[in-house]
C-alpha cells in the first residue's frame, strides 16, 4: 500500500516551502521499496499563485483528497491573513492523518487550528516571537530547526524544511534512501533538529559512531574551550591519530575544521541575538581575541562581526533585512 504524502496550496504560500519537502519525497518515491504517492492539493483543487508569483497548479482537491499518511503544511504570505475555511478543513484532517508537517510559517496554520495547543513547536527564527505572542498555549522553541511530538512536526526556515522532510524519510524507508535523496539535492544528511536555526552546513551530517557524536555534542556545547585534537581524543577514549581519522570518516571534515565552523555559527548566533561586545563573543567562542574572530568572519562571510550584526542583529527590519535573512536561511517562508 502506498505512503500519501500530500503537500498543501493556498494563496500567497511560500514555493520553497512547497518544492523542498516536494523534491526529498519525490525522490524517495524512486527508490525500491519507498512507496511514497506524492501530491499537491488545494482547497477547490484551483491553482494558486505563490508569494513570489508563481503560478501552482494542484493535482487534488484538499475536500476529497481521501487517504493522508503524511500532510506538509507549508508557510508563505498567506498565513498572515489565515483562511478561515482552510483554518476549519486543518482542524478537520490533521487528526485523521499519520502526521502534520509545518514548514516554517506553516506553523502557525497548525497554531491556528489548535493542533499545536500544549505542544513544543519552532518556526522561522524571525517569526518566533510573533508565535510566542498569538498563539500562548504554544511551548514555542527559538533554537531548534525542527520538533517533532508525537504526529505533529514543525520546522524553522526552508532548507530546515527539507530536513524535516529527510528525516521522515529516514524513519520510513532507512538512512541509506534519505541519504541518497540528500546526496541528489546536494544537502547534508541530515542537520539534527536541535542544531541552530541561524547554522549553515555545520557538518556534512552526524556521526554513526556513538564516542563521536558525543564530542560534536560537547564541542557545541564549549566552543570556548580548549578543542585541540589531543583533548577531544581523550573525551572520545581515542589517540590523537585515530580520533583525526575516525572523525574525518565519520563527520566528512578534520575536527580542527569542524571546531572551525562551530566557533564561526555559534559566533554568529550570538552577535544576533544579544548586545555583547565582540571583543565578548570571540572571547566566548574560542577565538580569544577580537581580532582574531573578525579574520574568520572575512574569510568565512565576507564581512567583519560588526557588519554581520548589523545585518542581521535584532535591529534589522525592512527590505533589506528580509534579503539578508533570504540570503542566510534560503527563505523566510
Amino acid at each position: 500500500m502506498s505512503h500519501e504524502v500530500v503537500v498543501a496550496l493556498f494563496e500567497g504560500v511560500q514555493s520553497l516551502d512547497v518544492t523542498g519537502p516536494l523534491e526529498v519525497f519525490t525522490g524517495a518515491a524512486r527508490a525500491p521499496g519507498a512507496a511514497y504517492r506524492v501530491r499537491t492539493a488545494s482547497l477547490g483543487g484551483g491553482a494558486v499563485t505563490a508569494s513570489s508569483g508563481l503560478g501552482l497548479v494542484p493535482q487534488a482537491d484538499l475536500r476529497t483528497v481521501g487517504r493522508i499518511d503524511t500532510l506538509v503544511v507549508p508557510g508563505g504570505e498567506g498565513t498572515r491573513e489565515m483562511d478561515p475555511e482552510f483554518v476549519a478543513w486543518l482542524a478537520r484532517a490533521a487528526p485523521r492523518a499519520g502526521r502534520v508537517a509545518g514548514v516554517c510559517t506553516g506553523t502557525f496554520w497548525l497554531a491556528e487550528a489548535g493542533l499545536l495547543d500544549g505542544r513544543s513547536a519552532t518556526t522561522h527564527w524571525a517569526h518566533c516571537g510573533r508565535l510566542a505572542r498569538e498563539y500562548p498555549r504554544v511551548r514555542v522553541l527559538s533554537e531548534p530547526i525542527f520538533v517533532r511530538e508525537g504526529a505533529v512536526c514543525t520546522s524553522a526556515g526552508v532548507s530546515a524544511g527539507i530536513d524535516l522532510a529527510l528525516a521522515l524519510v529516514e524513519e520510513d524507508v532507512g538512512r541509506q534512501v534519505a541519504l541518497a535523496v540528500a546526496r541528489h539535492l546536494v544537502v547534508f544528511l541530515r542537520r539534527p533538529g536541535d542544531q541552530a536555526q541561524f547554522s549553515t552546513h555545520l557538518a556534512a551530517q552526524t556521526a554513526q559512531r556513538p564516542a563521536v557524536r558525543e564530542v560534536q555534542h560537547w564541542i557545541a556545547q564549549h566552543p570556548g574551550r580548549d578543542l585541540r585534537v589531543e583533548v577531544l581524543a581523550r573525551r572520545a577514549g581515542l589517540s590523537p591519530r585515530q580520533f583525526a581519522r575516525v572523525f574525518a570518516e565519520q563527520v566528512g571534515v578534520s575536527p580542527g575544521r569542524y571546531v572551525e565552523r562551530v566557533r564561526l555559527e555559534t559566533a554568529r548566533r550570538v552577535l544576533v541575538e544579544g548586545e555583547a561586545s565582540v571583543a565578548a563573543v570571540a572571547r566566548r567562542c574560542g577565538y580569544g581575541t577580537a581580532e582574531a574572530m573578525r579574520r574568520a568572519f572575512v574569510r568565512a562571510l565576507g564581512c567583519s562581526p560588526a557588519q554581520y550584526r548589523q545585518r542581521f542583529g535584532p535591529g534589522v527590519s525592512g527590505a533589506a533585512g528580509v534579503f539578508e535573512s533570504v540570503r542566510s536561511e534560503r527563505g523566510v517562508g
